[in-house]
């Protein structure tokens, strides 16, 4: 009976050590407020601050990876049209940057091979990227340029991952040191989503109560948590997050996010 107690207060203190780890800042593609969105300056002004980030991927004409959210070049380049009906070549000569501000006139839609590039630089730092696939049939590409840059581990899979576990499963195919989410929209969702195959993170879109981060712990499971309760300047929602022991925030204000962070160091 007392091995039984010190072992059930063992695991609870190992629940206890893990959770109290701050949760990673992940920069809603990159600094959105301070530079243009899905571009290498921006992504670099992330790694330089140790902040992580998160980017989209959409598929080219010619099968080629880039890093752009929607899938038009009107809203963030000087182009118009969609993704999929120009070349890679084609897309390399419009302007991502000028729309934000003059000063990053020139700035290129970058390709997933340059971001992952950029992360490998960046080796010593200890970052958290989540990659939103957008595009179908990209996973094998993905990982294979993870895995080439040495930058796999570092990533987290959201996107259509989180919600389609063909995906999940294309990408453990691909590695099975791939990371992957699913999605709880609510609370009712939960228990789908803990159990979900080829899932070693659960995708919150919603505040969990503690009892739920413990048992996403209990199955050697880690929590990322996403959407309107976080993206925008919310203290209150930041701090219930890292008090029930979230992993990673994904957030449009991560400058913010880091100063409360650093007020509880």
């Amino acid at each position: 009976m007392k091995i039984g107690i010190a072992i059930s207060a063992i695991c609870l203190l190992a629940v206890q050590l893990f959770a109290a780890e701050p949760p990673q800042i992940v920069a809603h593609r990159g600094l959105l407020h301070h530079a243009p969105e899905n571009t290498l300056a921006n992504f670099r002004a992330c790694l330089e601050l140790r902040l992580g980030f998160e980017f989209d991927v959409e598929n080219t004409k010619d099968g080629h990876l880039v890093c752009i959210h929607d899938d038009t070049f009107d809203r963030t380049t000087n182009g118009t049209g969609k993704v999929v009906d120009l070349t890679l070549e084609e897309i390399r000569r419009l302007d991502a940057g000028s729309w934000f501000h003059p000063k990053f006139s020139g700035e290129k839609v970058p390709t997933i091979d340059e971001v992952l590039e950029l992360v490998a630089e960046y080796q010593q730092h200890d970052v958290l990227i989540a990659v939103d696939l957008k595009s179908e049939g990209v996973e094998q590409e993905v990982v294979r340029l993870a895995e080439n840059h040495k930058v796999l581990h570092n990533l987290l899979f959201i996107g259509r991952t989180i919600s389609e576990p063909k995906v999940r499963n294309q990408l453990r195919i691909a590695s099975k040191n791939a990371h992957t989410a699913a999605v709880a929209n609510n609370t009712e969702e939960f228990p789908k989503a803990l159990a979900a195959a080829n899932a070693d993170w659960v995708y919150f879109r919603y505040l969990p109560p503690k009892g739920q981060m413990e048992a996403v712990r209990s199955e050697g499971k880690r929590a990322f948590i996403a959407g309107t309760t976080v993206s925008g300047n919310v203290p209150e929602n930041w701090q219930h997050a890292v008090n029930v022991g979230i992993d990673g925030i994904l957030t449009d204000y991560p400058f913010e996010l880091a100063a409360i962070l650093r007020k509880q160091e």
